[in-house]
């Protein structure tokens, strides 16, 4: 596909999960720049949950949805087949108690990476950029207390297991996993470990990160207080983009960008939106380590700051209607 004025032949890339948080927000700044048609993996095309993706800058002319499964493997090779690159966005978060942990959560999370990975060597992708999550980073007992973390810490498997931290033995092992394969195959792999994720909603529907910052506001809902790290949504889509279109880019790459206490960002929130139902019932829990982001930056990361990304995010579920 040749663009406009015949210039430079347009490369296609395929998002995983396209419908959600962080995969909308990547769509829209991949079809934003003029230079991508982007197929997307989507469960239900039809579902109201995706409706907000055709409306985006640039959908009617380039953006393809597919109908997959991450765990059926001829629907998403269907998705990544003519695939310049691709990026894995989607990931199984339960919002229920787990009653199966390796089957609803493990088994998923892990098969569905290994899909899309095995569907990239066939397609002959040139780069596939992972989405994994400080939870593959933080849950290290060994690590020196007080240290900043960095890529090279990984969360401790046997140690997730034991103390049943399922959401990030899920993203752990699917990230180690997506690395293997990569040095088993020479397929070309870089991975982005974003932290607690909040901004603007694309979407209709609140998701679990956005959904910390909306208890915060509705007053009956009970908010663990501790140190929390926050990144952008639409910073974490710039990362995602940079990592995909920077050569020497490799390994794997914390996106992390403000630690705040929760209890500060309660006080910032009353203090902006003093009309709403502030949180009232709180526990306080463990800080979470700081991490550091300075590998990305020196590929030319650069991240809001905290009180931008609050408002904006605010701003959002307000005009969504998520706060009435």
């Amino acid at each position: 596909m040749e663009a406009a004025g015949g210039g430079t032949t347009m490369k296609t890339v395929c998002v995983t999960g396209a419908g959600g948080f962080v995969a909308s927000w990547l769509v829209e700044r991949l079809l934003a720049g003029g230079r991508y048609v982007v197929h997307g993996t989507v469960r239900d095309p039809g579902d109201a949950k995706n409706a907000h993706l055709p409306g985006l800058d640039g959908a009617a002319e380039r953006l393809r949805l597919f109908k997959a499964d991450l765990l059926d493997y001829g629907s998403v090779a269907a998705a990544i087949a003519g695939c310049d690159g691709v990026f894995h966005v989607a990931c199984p978060v339960p919002d229920y108690a787990l009653t199966d942990p390796e089957g609803e959560l493990l088994a998923p999370a892990v098969t569905g990476t290994m899909n899309v990975l095995k569907a990239c060597s066939e397609a002959k992708v040139k780069r596939v950029v992972v989405v994994s999550s400080v939870a593959a980073v933080m849950v290290n007992p060994g690590w020196p207390q007080n240290e900043v973390m960095d890529e090279a810490c990984w969360s401790d498997v046997e140690f997730c297991r034991t103390t049943q931290n399922w959401y990030c033995l899920s993203k752990t092992l699917a990230e180690l996993e997506a690395f293997d394969y990569a040095k088993r195959t020479g397929l070309d792999v870089v991975s982005v470990c974003p932290s607690l994720v909040i901004g603007p909603l694309l979407q209709s529907t609140v998701n679990a990160s956005s959904s910390i910052i909306v208890d915060c506001l509705k007053g009956d809902r009970e908010v663990k207080l501790k140190l929390r790290n926050f990144v952008d949504v639409r910073d974490v889509a710039d990362a995602l983009l940079l990592v995909y279109e920077t050569p020497e880019a490799s390994g794997r790459y914390i996106c992390d960008a403000n630690a705040r206490q929760v209890s500060d960002v309660i006080a910032l929130l009353k203090n902006w939106y003093p009309a709403y139902n502030h949180a009232t019932k709180f526990v306080q829990v463990s800080d979470e380590p700081l991490f550091s982001s300075k590998k990305l930056e020196a590929l030319g990361w650069k991240f809001r700051t905290f009180e931008e990304t609050l408002r904006d995010s605010v701003e959002s579920f307000k005009a969504a209607g998520v706060l009435d």
